[in-house]
């Protein structure tokens, strides 16, 4: 066995240790000077509930599908599944494409002359059934439903007679066309037998629902029910729970539009249901906050049962406060006590138990503060970057500029901390950084993680590619697997 084997089995006999991330594969990779498509970008990713299969949504309102192909083979027996278990450290999750399909076509509104891009804004992975998958995918109007399942195509691949059983005669010029002599004394000179063939099973994706027609503002987000029944879609002012089987009726849920939008405030910017708890939910705000939702409590949850924000910190407030204090993506833990939130700066760990402040606290951006004014002139102040943890809610991850994503380890007294880069040479600097003690304790600490390291890549704001932004990322729901988009390229890495 060798070092690297050695470290593998290492970390897994030690889920805390740090790990070290190796790259693992890549799908789209583009060549030095090859000029990206606007319409190949990708937009969405997201790993089903257990890990086999990983869906992309683009710009192109394209979504690519695939599966993976490391699953052990039963044919071999109990003794091979054995062996397997017994190298299982060894072990990464690799995919291979399956299948794409075209999910949503550009359209215009002609009551409101607007025109609606394809680009697909979330895909959510919905319950399995009889070997099919299903998905949702939503652009900035309109959510579809699709069933995704392998069917075997069936191919004429001859034609063919049998003259002792038909009584014709095969032509000598053409084998598959055959005279026939029938009783009336006619004669058919061109009787044709199709031999047909069952070919590989190819998937084929179908629409069953489109769930339309009920969002005045751009959808943000799509969170399924534990319930496996509904599921939710947010808009800037509104959340609406809809359930699967009906397409054409769904219920307002949540509505923060004033009676006059000039005393607008603040926008929902992402929501999400709860793992387990199918009558909890969450989302996020402008302004900072997360509220936490009861629906047994009324009907239009126009109050909350709790509400996350940070406490405001003393000093003077700049014109940029607000801005990058938005929330712009939240995540709840595999076993729902946690909820990961990420804004401009930094990405939060929330315990639900506890609204007085953020568990801990990761600075990302914090070298970014001088060069707010900047950031704000090229509108890279507005970019959603969002975040993903774990499953076992040891770590958590987050993108940033220059295809760069950070990983930090969330358990109490972890200092893990990663700055990778999407490429095959993803490790740039992996320095263990001693947390900053909190006023609040060991419960509720700070860890500062980001700003020390202002002399790496990742620190130097001025060596920043504000164009190259890693937006969206998806941890694997049961090993330490990140999936992250650069441009039109998919990237996986392993640890």
């Amino acid at each position: 066995m060798n070092g690297d084997d050695e470290e593998m089995v290492a970390a897994s006999v030690d889920p805390y240790l740090p790990l070290e991330w190796r790259f693992s594969q890549v799908f789209g990779e583009r060549s030095a000077g090859e000029e990206v498509q606007e319409v190949d970008v990708i937009s969405a990713i997201e790993f089903d509930h257990y890990g086999d299969h990983l869906a992309t949504g683009d710009r192109g309102g394209r979504v690519v599908l695939f599966e993976r192909s490391d699953v052990r083979n039963s044919s071999g027996g109990a003794r091979r599944d054995l062996e397997e278990t017994d190298h299982h450290p060894l072990r990464h999750p690799e995919f291979r494409y399956k299948t794409e399909f075209q999910s949503h076509d550009p359209e215009f509104d002609y009551l409101k002359s607007l025109e609606i891009e394809e680009k697909i804004n979330k895909i959510r992975w919905c319950q399995t059934a009889n070997g099919a998958l299903f998905l949702l995918s939503t652009n900035d109007k309109t959510i579809k439903y699709w069933k995704v399942q392998d069917k075997k195509m069936k191919k004429v691949c001859e034609v063919n007679s049998d003259p002792s059983k038909t009584g014709a005669l095969a032509s000598s010029s053409n084998p598959s066309i055959t005279t026939a002599c029938l009783g009336n004394g006619g004669v058919i000179s061109s009787l044709r037998f199709p031999v047909v063939t069952s070919h590989e099973s190819s998937p084929v994706a179908r629409c069953r629902r489109v769930y339309s027609h009920a969002h005045d503002y751009h959808i943000n987000s799509i969170s399924n029910n534990s319930d496996g029944e509904t599921f939710i879609s947010a808009d800037d002012l509104r959340i609406n729970l809809w359930n699967l089987e009906i397409s054409n009726q769904s219920f307002n849920i949540v509505d923060v539009k004033p009676e006059k939008m000039e005393d607008l405030s603040e926008v929902i910017t992402s929501a999400e249901f709860h793992p387990t708890h199918c009558n909890m939910l969450a989302y996020s705000s402008s302004k900072g906050s997360i509220r936490l939702l009861d629906l047994r409590q009324s009907a239009l949850c126009d109050s909350h049962s709790k509400l996350f924000e940070e406490p405001e910190a003393a000093g003077p407030k700049s014109f940029f406060t607000e801005i990058i204090a938005s929330v712009s993506d939240i995540k709840f833990a595999k076993e729902g006590r946690y909820l990961l939130s990420r804004d401009y700066m930094t990405l939060k760990l929330w315990d639900i138990n506890m609204d007085s402040g953020p568990v801990s606290t990761f600075q990302v951006h914090e070298y970014l503060k001088p060069k707010l004014c900047d950031l704000y002139e090229n509108d890279s102040i507005f970019d959603k970057f969002e975040c993903c943890i774990s499953g076992n809610g040891l770590r958590a991850a987050t993108g940033s500029y220059s295809n760069m994503f950070r990983v930090f380890g969330v358990s109490p007294g972890s200092t893990e901390s990663a700055t990778l880069e999407a490429s095959r040479n993803p490790m740039r600097r992996h320095v263990p950084v001693p947390s900053r003690p909190s006023r609040l304790g060991s419960i509720a600490r700070v860890v500062g993680r980001g700003s020390e390291s202002a002399g790496g890549v990742d620190g130097s704001s001025n060596a920043l590619d504000y164009k190259t932004k890693l937006l969206h990322l998806a941890w694997h729901p049961n090993e330490n697997s990140i999936a992250c988009a650069a441009g039109n390229s998919l990237y996986m890495y392993y640890g």
